[in-house]
């Protein structure tokens, strides 16, 4: 077969380092635009993003020709360079939530990260993110998941 077929949508979820809030209200459509604009420019398409001020959600379509590993490189490293570029001392941390989402699912997954200011007055990141977690099924350590 000389061409690749995929249908790969990733919801990803990342934080600041050591979950600082980072992210100024401010700066958090400039930064969701930016981050959409780096998939543009690498071939990769963000649907969906926003977050808080400490962590931040994506929701992307990878590309059969690219890892979904190097499309979050790719995301963390422009963005926090441009962060830096305008006067915040930024950096995320070093790992990643990567959840694959079902086509008939992508809308829910759109209003959930739409809806993150209201959902996290019930919740904290780390709590969203254990729930992630246990709700998909995937094994982990509590005492690691942080860092």
């Amino acid at each position: 077969m000389s061409h690749s077929y995929s249908q790969d949508y990733q919801h990803i979820v990342f934080s600041t380092k050591e979950r600082r809030k980072l992210i100024r209200k401010s700066m958090q459509s400039k930064l969701w635009s930016y981050m959409a604009g780096i998939g543009r420019n690498h071939g990769f398409l963000v649907l969906a993003n926003g977050g808080m001020e400490d962590h931040v959600h994506l929701l992307i379509q990878v590309p059969a020709r690219i890892a979904t590993a190097k499309v979050i490189s790719l995301i963390k490293a422009n963005s926090s360079r441009w962060m830096n570029e305008h006067g915040m001392k930024f950096a995320w941390q070093e790992g990643y939530g990567a959840f694959s989402v079902s086509k008939s699912n992508l809308g829910a997954v759109k209003r959930y990260i739409a809806n993150q200011e209201r959902h996290h007055r019930k919740m904290t990141f780390e709590q969203e993110f254990i729930g992630f977690l246990k709700k998909l099924g995937i094994e982990f350590d509590p005492k690691h998941v942080f860092g």
